[in-house]
């Protein structure tokens, strides 16, 4: 008698506003009863779009799909910043909003294009010493600057005083919030990520994706269904 494969693969899901990514893995868990399920990169409470959910043996294919290049869709808004460097967090310092005019955006996005070094927030999963920073800022204890690098590529902005629209894609492991911050301070004024939502990973689109609604009307059958395959044959 042959043993079925327990079920595996990649479920595409459309994260809503509001809850965590592994808020997102518990839905799917409580559809599925399956234990065994991952994602492949986070996305910060306020974010939406494409989360990618890993089942079962699929959870093997996690470090590769991490590091691959995403399209994020997003809003900054000057004159603020805040100390999660988004719209979550606690205004610490204000300046007035630069004029945002095409020529001074042309000269600044340029350095913030290409390999970059960035700052890490302090609001963030990086573990300093085992521990998450998120967990250090909260106590307010003294941390250094963790600078990491990424590769960015602006594919369009539109600003719309005082915001900036803006469509990026960049290696994994970037922090939006850090290009948001920064660029309100070399622009002479202060800034935060006001929204963003993922629109892709690598080959995948956030249009293919479940809603939470969505996944909540399915049968347990139906979110079998949804489930594709590995890139390269992975799991």
């Amino acid at each position: 008698m042959i043993t079925p494969q327990p079920p595996s693969g990649l479920f595409l899901f459309d994260k809503p506003k509001g809850i965590t990514s592994h808020d997102a893995v518990a839905l799917l868990r409580r559809k599925l009863s399956i234990r065994r399920i991952g994602h492949t990169g986070t996305l910060d409470p306020m974010a939406t779009g494409l989360l990618i959910l890993l089942v079962g043996s699929a959870t093997s294919a996690q470090a590769a799909l991490q590091g691959t290049a995403k399209v994020y869709a997003g809003t900054i808004l000057f004159g603020s910043e805040t100390d999660t460097w988004d719209a979550e967090g606690k205004a610490v310092a204000d300046a007035p909003p630069p004029a945002l005019d095409e020529e001074s955006l042309k000269k600044i996005i340029p350095a913030f294009s290409g390999r970059i070094i960035q700052q890490v927030p302090s609001y963030s999963a990086v573990r300093l010493g085992g521990r998450p920073m998120y967990k250090m800022a909260r106590r307010n204890e003294a941390m250094p600057e963790v600078k990491r690098e990424a590769e960015v590529r602006w594919l369009s902005w539109s600003p719309r005083p005082p915001e900036l629209d803006f469509v990026i894609e960049c290696s994994g492991g970037t922090y939006i919030r850090s290009i948001a911050c920064e660029l309100g301070r070399a622009l002479g004024s202060r800034a935060h990520l006001k929204a963003l939502r993922r629109e892709s990973i690598g080959a995948y689109s956030v249009k293919g994706a479940v809603t939470a609604g969505e996944l909540a009307a399915m049968t347990p059958e139906e979110a079998l269904a949804r489930l594709g395959p590995v890139p390269g044959g992975q799991a």
